[in-house]
């Protein structure tokens, strides 16, 4: 004990004389990788080259623009503005950003695509191939033309209103509702608790066109722009480009000031009641407000700052961890946390999700973890296991740093230049904290948390459902809650129990290899152990010093009775709540600290697995958890009570949930109301049973022999045959071999069409649209799934989104699956006008009917083609691709990495192709229409 002591002390004081070579009020440098300037007329650019992925590039406009600086009459019409800029530019007028970028297999939505906040607005296209001639170009010409040469033609503005209008239906739910009632009393009553970004609908349908222009004009200006760059190119080269091309832009002349806005302090403390009656969940939560830090002051402190908030979440979510674990626990879930919202802003805060009418309970219990660190602090031992952890965050993240993607650095730079949040480079941060986090002291942590822990300032927010029988907490109330916190005298230190970290102390028996068996087309191995497990192990360092675990054994749910259902699916939520081996949840965390190794399990339909990753030099301990979740698995009575009454509270208002109706709804028309189809609700749980759960997961884990693992990552050959033999060979097997049963869940027949009403606060419908049927697992059919609803996205977005003004967006989702029969699926959803529903629900059946008939354009196809290329391409630099394509060889028996698999395929891909598809498909699938609507009153 006293060595371990004279360490700690060591490494502060060491940590320490390190920290004293920084000065921390000074600034902090910007990445040396970052090619950036001003140019003449106040615009930024910032340029850096990179290789994550390889062959692709990254733009971003960032504008310094967004909701808080609209008048009243402009409400809306910033997030309006982000719009057209896919509506029409100096040189791509109409859709013609979109289509030129498609063609080169750019997809809208995921690749291009933007945001507006409440302080900026930020534009992206992303992952773009730097390959093909002039493409480069072009994307800067895009950011060019949304920095200054929005067209803005009132066609095009009268086409999107609908749009725009649709979108504030779908974002009309309740969180949104309970956000708006919660705002003015945690903002002061501030203009930013007034502008939510989607604005108010009367605007939306009727601004006039100059004031879009005006918003347009005022603040879309080089000053308040930046231009983001990120890709595997060279950088000087791009630089030049982006001078040339971006200083031809004139500066705004006598531009508006780009204003900030404070809010208020308030001395006495605010509080409100968020309540509406679709929110299934109550809550209670106290805010402390303080001013944010300046852009201008922030400096290295700034970074140690944040390496303080992250410890302090980092033990308080053990605290509230280890209080859910034991008897009856005070809340839901817990929370204490820190946000710079909005950003002149910044926000302690500290929340519980209650049980229903135990508002008063968790929020005391909430306020009693905050004032036991207010009064006695943190302990050493926790403060050194949270070091421990964030430090070895830092050093995985410095491993990773040539897998960092280009839109991380691009995000990166966008809080660079819109806050001056500090972006110093990977190498210079890695060394500032294993300089600065080793030196941080729990005094350091007691000032920081007790400086803002304030009495100003306060708010209390209680949100929930508005139901009669529910009973809320009052202001008298919360306040006296307070006020008896504040004066409590039983409130103690927190007790830190100390651990091993000793996972298996002994193995009855230890594996070998028996047999060895090339994989040569997947570069890869296979080894047979004594105890008739297989092992499938690949290297693979294209994410350096990563290695992932997967397994799979046939069985699953499948395998029993319609009785026991409750207790297989729920076994993945509450098992891992138990610990393992001799350790429960929270100790086992205690035990783990300062490696990183996870390991879990899963029960589905068909097949049960053990899946982990690890660094590679936790190899051994991934290796070990997934030996003890075979041999050693823990079942604590206590913990699964304390999780079942936190469910049992979830639960118990989600009936009136509308989307949880629906999705209940639909589930249950799907498989034609079949009794294995489950409703997870409080009788649900009423079903589980502790002691079949436990029975049920050693029946699932008790043969080795039964499953194969997976293996791959950066992990040499014999140390992975070494430990991968000792423990997963030391598990128990028997000669058992087990298979999934099909329970013939199936769904309709034919044609099903229902019409559902629903209570709903706003009037919204929402269609869903589902196909079902008999398709033999070919690449030619898997392929050309995933075309079609490729196109049909392409087809919704211009005919029901863009034409129509009919919907935000058009979902489509098609898969093909293998087991338990050979099927393919098709799924439509969209929300808009009840009014409108019947007429656009054929727009939906005209594009399917026209790929069965005639196929898809060639435009389509290619668009969808190059995007599948470019996707694939992509994936192939990354470890899961070969862990996702072996385990898919020996499950399915078809290895996807052959390019007659796959880019073959989609090469092959034409019209007459997805003719055949389509028509084989749609033919004979069943189908399933339900319409949402609401209920008349």
């Amino acid at each position: 004990m006293k060595q371990l002591f004279f360490l700690v002390v060591f490494c502060c004081l060491i940590g320490g004389k390190a920290a004293a070579q920084y000065d921390l009020n000074a600034p902090v440098p910007i990445d040396p990788e970052i090619r950036t300037g001003v140019l003449e007329n106040g615009l930024t650019y910032y340029i850096r080259s990179n290789q994550e992925p390889k062959e692709r590039a990254s733009f971003y406009i960032i504008q310094n623009v967004g909701g808080i600086l609209e008048d009243d009459s402009q409400d809306g019409l910033a997030h309006f503005l982000e719009h057209m800029a896919f509506n029409g530019t100096e040189h791509f007028p109409g859709k013609g950003v979109i289509s030129t970028l498609e063609k080169h297999g750019i997809a809208f939505g995921r690749n291009i695509n933007a945001y507006t906040a409440q302080d900026e607005t930020v534009y992206n296209i992303s992952n773009v191939p730097v390959a093909p001639e002039g493409l480069i170009d072009t994307c800067l010409l895009v950011l060019h033309d949304w920095s200054n040469y929005l067209s803005l033609e009132e066609e095009e503005i009268d086409a999107e209103r609908g749009v725009i209008a649709e979108e504030w239906r779908t974002r009309r739910d309740a969180g949104f509702r309970t956000r708006a009632q919660m705002m003015p009393a945690l903002l002061n009553n501030s203009k930013y608790a007034y502008r939510d970004v989607i604005g108010e609908l009367d605007v939306i349908k009727g601004f006039e066109y100059s004031e879009l222009r005006r918003f347009y004009h005022d603040w879309y200006r080089t000053d308040l722009q930046a231009i983001a760059v990120v890709g595997d190119f060279d950088a000087a080269e791009i630089e030049q480009k982006v001078i040339k091309l971006f200083s031809k832009i004139p500066a705004v002349e006598n531009p508006t000031e780009r204003y900030e806005i404070k809010i208020a302090p308030k001395a006495e403390t605010t509080f409100t009641q968020a309540l509406d009656k679709e929110n299934p969940q109550s809550s209670v939560a106290m805010y402390i407000r303080h001013q944010a830090e300046a852009a201008g002051d922030k400096d290295h402190g700034t970074l140690k700052t944040n390496y303080m908030r992250a410890l302090i979440k980092n033990m308080m979510s053990a605290r509230i961890n280890e209080l859910l674990q034991k008897g009856n626990p005070p809340f839901i879930s817990g929370s204490l946390g820190f946000s710079d919202y909005p950003r002149t802003n910044s926000m302690l805060s500290i929340s519980a999700t209650a049980k229903e009418n135990q508002e008063a309970t968790a929020f005391e219990a909430m306020l009693t973890e905050a004032e036991r660190v207010k009064r006695f602090g943190f302990t050493e031992g926790e403060l050194e296991r949270a070091k421990t952890s964030m430090l070895l965050s830092f050093e995985n993240y410095y491993k990773q740093r040539d897998k960092i993607n280009h839109d991380a650095f691009c995000e990166e730079i966008a809080d660079l230049y819109l806050t001056n949040s500090p972006m110093p480079g990977i190498e210079y941060e890695f060394k500032f904290a294993q300089s600065v986090i080793p030196a941080i002291t729990t005094s350091d942590l007691s000032n920081y948390f007790n400086s803002l822990y304030t009495k100003e300032n306060r708010v209390i927010i209680v949100s929930g459902p508005d139901k009669e029988e529910i009973k809320h907490l009052t202001k008298e109330e919360a306040l006296a809650i307070v006020e008896r916190v504040e004066n409590s005298t039983d409130i103690t230190a927190y007790v830190d129990e100390a651990v091993s970290s000793n996972l298996v102390e002994d193995l009855p028996t230890e594996g070998q290899v028996v047999a060895e068996r090339l994989l040569p087309e997947f570069d890869a191995v296979e080894w047979t152990l004594k105890n008739n497990t297989k092992v499938v192990y690949r290297f693979a360092d294209y994410n350096k010093n990563q290695v992932a675990l997967s397994s799979y054994s046939k069985g699953g749910s499948s395998l029993y009775d319609v009785e026991d259902l409750p207790s297989v699916n729920m076994a993945s939520d509450f098992i891992p709540s138990f610990g393992i081996g001799k350790y429960d949840a929270i100790k086992l965390k205690k035990a783990l600290n300062g490696k990183k190794a996870n390991v879990g399990f899963k029960i589905s339909g068909l097949s049960e697995s053990i899946n982990g990753s690890c660094r590679s030099e936790d190899f051994e301990t991934m290796m070990q958890l997934a030996y003890l979740h075979f041999e050693q698995p823990r079942f604590d009575q206590e913990a699964y009570n304390a999780l079942m009454t936190r469910y049992m509270a979830y639960v118990a208002n989600m009936g009136d949930n509308p989307k949880k109706i629906m999705q209940d709804s639909i589930s249950q028309i799907r498989t034609n109301y079949h009794e294995r189809n489950l409703i997870f609700n409080t009788d649900y749980l009423k079903k589980v049973s502790f002691e079949r759960m436990e029975t049920i997961y050693k029946e699932r884990f008790n043969n080795a022999a039964d499953f194969t693992f997976f293996i791959v990552g950066d992990i040499d050959k014999e140390t992975a045959k070494a430990l991968a033999s000792k423990y997963l060979g030391a598990i128990s097997s028997t000669d058992n071999k087990e298979n999934w049963v099909d329970n013939k869940v199936d769904g309709p027949k034919g044609v099903t069409q229902k019409t559902i009403p629903l209570k709903l606060s706003e009037p919204k419908a929402t269609i869903q649209i589902f196909y079902n049927g008999d398709l033999a697992y070919t690449a030619e059919n898997r392929i050309g799934m995933s075309f079609i609803s490729a196109v049909l996205r392409l087809r919704y977005t211009e005919s029901i989104r863009e034409k129509e003004g009919g919907t935000y967006g058009v979902g489509v989702n098609a898969s093909t699956s293998h087991y338990p029969n050979a099927e393919g699926n098709l799924s439509v959803q969209f929300d808009c006008d009840p009014e409108r529903a019947h007429e656009l629900l054929p727009l939906v059946y005209a594009e399917i009917e026209k790929l069965t008939k005639t196929g898809a354009s060639s435009e389509d196809l290619d668009k969808t083609r190059k995007n599948f290329l470019k996707s694939r391409a992509e994936s192939k630099e990354n470890n899961s691709y070969w862990m996702n394509n072996i385990y898919s060889y020996y499950v399915n028996g078809i290895n996807m990495t052959l390019a007659e698999n796959y880019e073959d395929v989609i090469e092959q891909m034409d019209a007459k192709t997805i003719k055949k598809v389509a028509k084989k498909f749609f033919k004979k699938a069943d189908k399933i229409e339900v319409v949402f609507v609401p209920k008349a009153d």
